[in-house]
């Protein structure tokens, strides 16, 4: 299961209330004041963490709460101050408020921290209200009270590199043959289910991080089929890869599945055309490809990169633009 949105309640810890206490001891009857302050209430802070895939543990634990703080005693004692509550989320994590439909927090480096509900403030004990008038206050405050709310975590994939184009063109053998990843390849549609990252490497050390997303079809950009759980996933992505499948064994026209797939993305945002794009035609090694992108470039103007999975053809050149792009 792979859950890259959940609706979570979340509450901080409320202040300890503030202690009346009067210092009692043989041969001092009459003591002053001496009631300590109540302890601060924890605070839920989310912090990101590049070993959580996703956020499935808040899928079957959605509440959360930090510990209260202690109450004052006497004697000028503190109370203990409340446990903050932590909670861990993958790099690329957005916090949307639901009473507001506005994003209050956004984690993308692991090891960031964001303070998400503050812990309530402790009371004061009577010992901060004494003076020269009132020698034995009996006045104390109490501790602030927590802060809650609902909210929603939105996961968007962080990767260099985005693999788009419907499904079965390709993408999970694609990322398989260049990369340290083993995504499930099958010859059916729909055999990715949830974004895969693969690492390509190259001699001088340098490192692409590139994403087999699920596959789009007509109309995700009305969230249609996987839609926008596949759309959000290539928004951080630096350089998209148009994965075409020239082989048309079911009929499709890879012109026309190439004019579709930009129209879906610029319909569920446009500034995702703005992104580098590098075209690939994939399954060359297939009987009637050569024809097909023959057709596809007369009616693109473009020449794509032609690569076969099956054979390895073409891919130290699809790597080569990559880098450069």
């Amino acid at each position: 299961m792979f859950i890259d949105e959940v609706s979570v309640f979340l509450k901080s810890g409320n202040g300890g209330d503030g202690c009346m206490s009067f210092r009692r001891e043989k041969y001092i009857p009459k003591g002053g004041p001496d009631g300590g302050d109540g302890g601060k209430g924890g605070s839920i802070i989310l912090q990101c963490s590049v070993q959580w895939a996703d956020l499935t543990p808040y899928r079957f634990k959605p509440h959360a709460e930090a510990e209260v703080g202690e109450s004052g005693k006497g004697r000028q004692k503190h109370g203990k101050d409340g446990l903050d509550c932590i909670l861990m989320v993958p790099a690329g994590t957005i916090v949307i408020d639901e009473e507001t439909g506005r994003p209050v927090a956004e984690l993308l480096n692991d090891g960031e921290t964001v303070v998400l509900l503050k812990g309530g403030k402790g009371g004061k004990g009577n010992i901060h209200f004494k003076n020269a008038i009132n020698q034995a206050p009996r006045q104390t405050t109490s501790g602030e009270l927590h802060e809650e709310g609902h909210f929603r975590f939105v996961m968007k994939t962080i990767a260099d590199i985005g693999l788009v184009g419907f499904p079965n063109a390709g993408k999970s053998s694609l990322i398989g043959a260049i990369t340290h990843a083993h995504p499930k390849t099958a010859s059916y549609p729909f055999t990715t289910l949830h974004p895969n990252i693969g690492v390509l490497e190259y001699a001088d050390g340098q490192r692409l991080l590139m994403a087999d997303i699920p596959g789009l079809i007509q109309g995700a950009s009305e969230n249609r089929g996987l839609g926008h759980r596949f759309l959000k996933h290539i928004e951080r992505c630096t350089t998209l890869i148009f994965l075409i499948d020239m082989a048309a064994e079911d009929g499709r026209k890879p012109e026309d599945d190439y004019t579709q797939l930009r129209k879906e993305l610029e319909l569920y945002n446009q500034l995702l055309l703005e992104k580098k794009q590098v075209v690939v035609a994939n399954k060359m090694d297939m009987p009637d490809s050569a024809e097909h992108l023959k057709r596809f470039q007369k009616k693109h103007g473009i020449r794509p990169i032609s690569i076969s999975c099956l054979e390895g053809s073409g891919l130290e050149e699809l790597k080569t633009a990559l880098k450069r792009a």
